[in-house]
């Protein structure tokens, strides 16, 4: 098995190159226009998006084991208990991690700053 991966990972890096051939940078192009524009602030506003996601990523998925492990306790108390209070645990972390986004969102209303400005809620259309 690890062999195979191994040469897998190894015919991925014989065909690289080639793909990196294709890429094109050139300093003058719109795709270095952001690149040009960052501020100290803009880093530290992406930052606190990156972190903020990740946090709530983190507690999405300890709120999913949770319920995994709930279903698995098989009727055994103390397992349920404990899953019972995973749960719990991360609904209060995913909670603090909306206040969170939402106090940011009052102040950047209210002050008129760009706190979050790197981060975008996605949307179907």
């Amino acid at each position: 098995m690890i062999n195979k991966l191994k040469n897998l990972v190894q015919y991925a890096a014989i065909a690289a190159p080639v793909y990196a051939q294709d890429i094109k940078l050139i300093p003058n192009d719109s795709n270095w226009k952001n690149l040009t524009d960052l501020t100290f602030g803009g880093i530290i506003s992406g930052a606190i998006s990156l972190v903020m996601l990740v946090v709530a990523l983190v507690f999405f998925f300890i709120l999913i084991w949770g319920g995994l492990r709930w279903v698995m306790s098989e009727g055994d108390q103390k397992a349920v208990e404990a899953a019972r209070a995973q749960i719990t645990n991360a609904l209060i972390g995913l909670a603090i991690v909306f206040a969170a986004f939402a106090i940011m969102k009052l102040i950047e209303t209210i002050f008129g700053i760009q706190l979050l400005s790197g981060f975008k809620i996605p949307t179907f259309q």
